[in-house]
């Protein structure tokens, strides 16, 4: 039996429970870190930076530079604070899930169901009538600082109401409405814009959709006003080119709701 070299046997012997413990953590750590920030920008600024520190250090390496040795050994410090600075956002949104406790999605099903349905229905006459619009559903992230940019509605939802703030003749049209549960807490808010590559046919709406569901939970139904389609934007990601049963679908999917018909009671189809 091979003998286990020496410095291999005092790893084996100090490695406990703890041990075990701790690379766990970290691993699970990074991997998670990794998944937060795969498909975005900043996945490809980590590999950039991952490739110029291993080109460094095998140079430094292999052609003996005292110097650059001395810069990555006392460089640790000051990389860690600069991977803080340049991933920020993403650090920002994982801490953000860590904070969300799905107590809302249990909460007030029946009022968010509603809202739902008529959400999908206003989409889909303003989609026909080729009639742009933004509406944002706030699920558990707050989103004050973006209500704060519009003029307070603070109504309770309505095709009606949905399908008078987008017209061109209505000045609250330029912006996206708020969607609080079953409120219409504001309209003609301001939405932060999407960094990513998005297609050339897309324009600013579509990038505003995208950009608050990077840094939220929040969903995002955008309207084309030149194509007449409905998509949907969640966790910085879109679906476009939907049909009212699809939308409706992938809602209730992203709500944690049962797909049930509306009431013609309560929420009649508008045209």
């Amino acid at each position: 039996m091979p003998e286990i070299p020496e410095g291999v046997s005092d790893v084996l012997l100090r490695f406990d429970v703890a041990a075990a413990v701790d690379i766990l953590l970290v691993s699970g750590s990074i991997y998670w870190l990794l998944l937060l920030v795969r498909g975005t920008t900043a996945m490809t600024v980590l590999r950039g930076v991952g490739v110029l520190l291993v080109g460094a250090f095998l140079l430094s390496r292999v052609l003996d530079l005292r110097v650059l040795n001395w810069i990555l050994r006392n460089s640790v410090a000051g990389l860690l604070i600069g991977m803080i600075i340049v991933f920020q956002p993403e650090i920002r949104r994982a801490l953000e899930r860590l904070g969300r406790t799905g107590l809302h999605s249990f909460l007030r099903k029946e009022e968010r169901q509603d809202a739902l349905n008529v959400v999908v229905r206003a989409a889909l006459v303003l989609a026909r009538q080729n009639i742009g619009a933004l509406i944002v559903l706030e699920r558990e992230t707050g989103l004050q600082d973006v209500i704060d940019t519009g003029v307070p509605i603070n109504a309770s939802i309505s095709s009606e109401l949905l399908l008078s703030i987008f017209p061109e003749s209505s000045p609250l049209h330029d912006g996206a409405v708020v969607v609080r549960v079953d409120q219409i807490v504001a309209a003609g808010c301001t939405l932060p814009l999407s960094e990513s590559p998005l297609p050339a046919e897309y324009g600013m709406r579509h990038r505003a959709a995208v950009g608050i569901t990077e840094r939220t939970d929040a969903v995002v139904i955008v309207v084309s006003e030149e194509r007449g389609q409905v998509s949907l934007c969640s966790n910085g990601r879109m679906v476009p080119d939907l049909d009212e049963q699809h939308l409706s679908r992938q809602l209730h999917r992203l709500f944690d709701l049962d797909l049930v018909e509306a009431d013609p009671a309560t929420d009649r189809r508008v045209s």
